[in-house]
């Protein structure tokens, strides 16, 4: 994949390990939680969305530990595409490729939109679509000059927004047992949410798998750090100890969240119309508080929309060296930036647009619906490539302690990781909220497919006889 130093394809491996830390958590930390985690709440009830998070988070770390394998072994920007395409399939690679850039696309965009609302809470004369310009414009020149830019903007959106989840847990925790008094009330709130309106499962335990793409929604982005390698400076030191550091904090940071917006929100107040956070800190009532965390908010959604548009385009790069993506892709600027890629996907983010003219809260759900799918595949794929690599690798004489990172329990992490996934996929079916996920996956999937077969396959076989030939 890395080029030789004389290439103009040749990628730059400029960042250091805070980058790759941050880049993961700064990914994970967004719209999945400021303002999807209402929806989940809503749909699940108090011990329900709890359960949910603890268990995408589980998920999550399944796929993490395939990932970090793979990762350390091979440090592509390729990625896990790179890796289906080896271990799975060409054809395999071909779908795992363009779904992850289509599903990053459509994440950046709804990122923009969500700026945009967010920005109404100070400026609500401003149409929502001049903000979307304006960030996705700022964005784009982010990533245009340098990784290395992209990745220190990364590092301080992710700093102000890890600030900030930790002083809203420590402010809100203490609001809960009444150390800070709130707002219009008397007594501290404690628990009292999670044993009124319902109870803790309001809507029965099965309504957890109603939320289960939207958390996996808000999990993607830990696997951009795979992505990341391939620019990183040392990737077998910074990415064990950037992977092993970011599972247990993002789960620690989403359980408690959620834990302490249930004990402030009724399940059945909870929704997209405001950003918990928001409103949990309007009820502790520091000055300035809310508008604050709305300012967090709006660097956290930037912040994601910066990784989304990075993992996309390098995602099509990669396509592009791999013969799976138009070749005029491949091409880098100066600063080694794949600049046409950068193009292309910052020109279909810009379809975001569209959810805040067109039934603003009905498409933003089933943009997320669809995003939600392709993580599930995706993820999928990264357990089936780690437990197809580590056949390979021991078939071919390879040694395990030559591994710098090892999946444990090796075959069962994998196995579990995508079997579990492959339930929720399947369960999808069963959820009428959830169905478009599918219905819009499916087809892009099987045209992945065929394409690759009819077109991308033919034309490499054809690029192979005339070098025979020659």
């Amino acid at each position: 994949m890395i080029q030789s130093n004389n290439s103009n394809t040749e990628l730059q491996r400029t960042m250091k390990g805070r980058h790759l830390f941050m880049i993961a958590l700064g990914g994970v930390i967004g719209t999945g939680l400021f303002n999807g985690s209402g929806l989940i709440i809503n749909k699940a009830g108090p011990g329900g969305s709890i359960l949910a998070f603890m268990a995408g988070g589980l998920l999550m770390y399944l796929v993490m530990l395939c990932l970090g394998e793979l990762a350390v072994a091979m440090p592509v920007s390729g990625s896990f595409q790179t890796y289906a395409a080896k271990y799975i399939g060409p054809s395999t690679g071909f779908t795992i490729g363009w779904l992850y850039w289509l599903s990053w696309a459509n994440t950046a965009g709804l990122e923009f939109t969500t700026a945009g609302i967010t920005m109404q809470r100070w400026f609500p004369e401003v149409p929502v679509w001049v903000w979307c310009i304006l960030f996705g414009t700022i964005i784009f020149t982010v990533n245009a000059l340098s990784a290395r830019s992209y990745a220190e903007t990364e590092f301080w959106f992710s700093s102000v927004k890890v600030t900030a989840i930790l002083a809203f847990i420590v402010l809100g925790g203490a609001a809960v047992f009444g150390i800070i008094p709130l707002k219009g009330h008397e007594a501290a709130p404690f628990f009292s949410n999670f044993t009124s309106h319902g109870g803790l499962f309001p809507n029965g335990v099965t309504a957890i798998l109603l939320t289960m793409v939207t958390v996996n929604y808000s999990f993607q982005g830990t696997e951009l750090v795979g992505i990341a390698s391939g620019e990183s400076e040392d990737p077998g030191k910074t990415l064990p100890r950037s992977i092993r550091n970011i599972i247990w904090r993002t789960i620690i940071f989403f359980v408690l969240a959620i834990t302490i917006i249930n004990a402030f929100i009724p399940w059945n107040k909870a929704g997209l119309s405001e950003s918990p956070f928001v409103s949990v800190f309007d009820q502790i009532g520091i000055p300035y508080a809310a508008d604050i965390m709305n300012f967090v908010i709006l660097t956290a959604l930037l912040s994601v929309a910066n990784s989304g548009t990075y993992a996309a385009s390098r995602m099509a790069w990669s396509l592009s060296m791999d013969g799976m993506a138009p070749s005029f892709l491949k091409r880098l600027s100066k600063r080694g930036i794949p600049l046409r890629a950068l193009v292309m996907t910052i020109s279909v983010s810009a379809f975001s647009l569209l959810t805040s003219v067109f039934a603003a809260e009905t498409v933003y759900v089933w943009l997320i619906s669809i995003s939600g799918v392709i993580t599930i595949i995706v993820w999928m794929s990264i357990c089936l490539s780690q437990l197809l690599f580590r056949k390979q690798y021991v078939k071919e004489g390879g040694k395990l302690k030559d591994l710098k990172f090892k999946t444990p329990l090796y075959p069962i992490v994998p196995i579990l990781g995508f079997g579990l996934y492959a339930i929720i996929l399947v369960s999808l079916l069963f959820i009428p909220e959830q169905r478009l996920g599918i219905y819009c996956s499916v087809p892009f999937i099987v045209f992945c497919y065929m394409y690759y077969h009819l077109v991308v396959q033919k034309k490499k076989q054809q690029e192979v006889r005339k070098i025979e030939v020659s």
